[in-house]
């Protein structure tokens, strides 16, 4: 979109911009020299303001011989959203001693109606032209409005251009000799090749997974990635000349369309990489709200003129530039690791409109970052929302193998990581302990104080496991009052002191309150032999009962040697 950033940023700007722009300009435009292979004509360029849109070219011409057009000078051709017609009074000067072909070209192409008239022979010639126009209506087939211009020795030509739109009104003019013009544009398609290209890569990656994995936040960050970078292309132009070159009522409506459609996905993608229904209740009801006004402006662009949808649009879009934001540092402060790759990827957005907007106002130079500065940010901020889909996803899989009421790792994570653990160990041929507890007399436990105080009591000894136990090491919950710790690289002495370790502070820590006591089976790869970590899983609960059986609140190894 003009994105969904985009307009938060340089739409009011523009207001205040447009301000300046309409002030009276004081100086005398100069006749641009054509020699250079490429020459910004801003500094050449006299403006006329027609606020009705209804002067003729012969009342134009009038006021013209009278002075009544203004220089522009050093000001920005900006104007915001301007219900004028614009005016543009050039001219320009062969210097050499041979005939001249060179290139007008506006390389904003978001233009309705634009108008070129130039001096021939037989009287002034017309070219009529426009995203509101048919495609085929430009004098080359390119996505910009590039006009051909021949220039005799010495010749000095004067040329009048009218500019009139709905949108925003932003005056482009440059003059490009042959070379220049192949040159420009070569880079231009190359640099949008790319561009496209990795929005392509990252449609095409995401649309799998997500069909392999069925996690709606993929297809919402499919839906964003698609309206974004087609609205674009229609924002460079690239949509019209190749999509739709016959469709001008498209080539209009489609940035509404495709602003209403973006802002739809935005928000309902950052509702789901961000969880905000558990972690923000209240902002996500306010943002379920905004989808809605989001899909009424999307039915209502086709319906209502350009102007009266694209202004509120854009003050809609600079409240959910701001929404979003608050939105995704309130998330990060509440833990969720996927708001740290939103807030950077809408920071790059952010840092590449506004050197974008610094550059359009003469702020910084023009060069190849600046003018292509927002769509570098945009391309950054798909990449890394990207990133934070991996980081939803590892937060789903984490959330998948924890047990909900101790916070341990479960029977699943268990069931998955002591074949990995065991086979690793084989393959390093470095040991590997299990430890297996019971909570002793859970059930009578159970029975005489009910359920809410036997889990409290089961949270309790899964906070002194996980205090206990250090990385690479985890502790699981098996199941009902039992659990498992695996540790990888931890022989059996080791396995046999982190044992007691744990048996003495669940005595402590739960005396006086719940006064429980565990009893605990271990076995060490190495000291038998195992088949597998199933083998070795069977070999500490084998221990565990003969733990249980010597009268429990003890620890006690694995004295077999083969366990299947």
């Amino acid at each position: 979109m003009k994105s969904i950033f985009f307009s938060c940023i340089l739409f009011p700007l523009w207001l205040v911009f447009a301000g300046n722009a309409n002030a009276e300009l004081q100086g005398q435009a100069s006749v641009a020299a054509l020699g250079a292979e490429r020459l910004s004509l801003d500094p050449y360029l006299s403006l006329l303001e027609d606020p009705q849109g209804e002067l003729s070219f012969e009342q134009v011409q009038r006021l013209a011989a009278e002075g009544q057009f203004s220089p522009l000078g050093n000001r920005s051709p900006n104007f915001g959203f301007s219900k004028s017609a614009w005016w543009v009074q050039l001219t320009l000067h062969n210097p050499g001693r041979t005939q001249q072909d060179w290139y007008l070209r506006q390389d904003y192409p978001l233009i309705d109606f634009l108008d070129l008239w130039q001096p021939q022979e037989d009287g002034w010639q017309l070219i009529s032209t426009g995203d509101r126009r048919p495609f085929r209506s430009r004098p080359l087939d390119n996505r910009t409005f590039v006009f051909p211009l021949t220039l005799a020795p010495g010749e000095t030509k004067t040329l009048f251009l009218r500019f009139q739109t709905q949108g925003s009104l932003n005056i482009g003019l440059e003059a490009l000799s042959a070379e220049g013009l192949v040159s420009q544009v070569g880079h231009e398609y190359l640099f949008m090749g790319i561009y496209y290209g990795g929005f392509a890569v990252l449609l095409v990656y995401n649309l799998i997974i997500f069909m392999t994995v069925r996690e709606r936040a993929f297809i919402f960050y499919v839906l964003y990635v698609f309206s974004y970078g087609l609205y674009m292309s229609v924002h460079n132009g690239l949509s019209f000349q190749f999509l739709w070159p016959d469709n001008s009522w498209l080539a209009n409506k489609s940035l509404l369309l495709l602003l209403a459609l973006s802002l739809f996905g935005a928000l309902r993608f950052t509702r789901e990489i961000l969880g905000s229904a558990q972690l923000l209740p209240r902002a996500d009801r306010l943002t379920a709200i905004m989808e809605w006004v989001a899909v009424i402006a999307l039915l209502l662009s086709p319906v209502l003129s350009y102007h009266l949808v694209i202004v509120p649009l854009a003050l809609l879009t600079t409240l959910l530039c701001v929404q979003l934001f608050a939105m995704g540092v309130m998330a990060l402060m509440r833990g969720s690791r996927p708001a740290r790759y939103f807030l950077v990827a809408f920071s790059a957005l952010l840092l590449g409109a506004f050197t974008y907007m610094l550059k359009s106002f003469g702020l910084l130079p023009h060069n190849g970052f600046t003018q292509n500065a927002f769509q570098i940010g945009s391309l950054v901020e798909m990449v890394l929302l990207s990133l934070a889909l991996g980081s939803r996803m590892g937060d789903i899989k984490r959330r998948n193998h924890l047990d909900v009421l101790t916070g341990l790792f479960n029977r699943r994570f268990f069931d998955e990581q002591l074949p990995l653990e065991f086979q690793k160990a084989q393959r390093r041929s470095q040991p590997l302990s299990l430890l297996v507890l019971d909570i002793d007399k859970f059930k009578e436990f159970n029975d005489s104080r009910g359920h809410t105080q036997g889990d409290k009591a089961l949270r309790a000894v899964a906070r002194v496991l996980a205090s206990a136990i250090r990385k690479p090491g985890v502790a699981c919950r098996y199941g009902g009052e039992e659990f498992a710790l695996i540790l990888p690289e931890t022989g059996s002495g080791e396995a046999a002191v982190l044992a007691e370790r744990i048996r003495a502070r669940v005595a402590e820590e739960t005396a006086g309150r719940f006064d429980l006591s565990v009893s605990i089976g271990h076995a060490t790869l190495g000291e038998g032999s195992f088949a597998s970590g199933y083998g070795l899983f069977d070999a500490a609960d084998a221990a565990l009962y003969q733990a249980k059986a010597a009268g429990r609140n003890c620890v006690l190894a694995f004295s077999g040697t083969t366990v299947p």
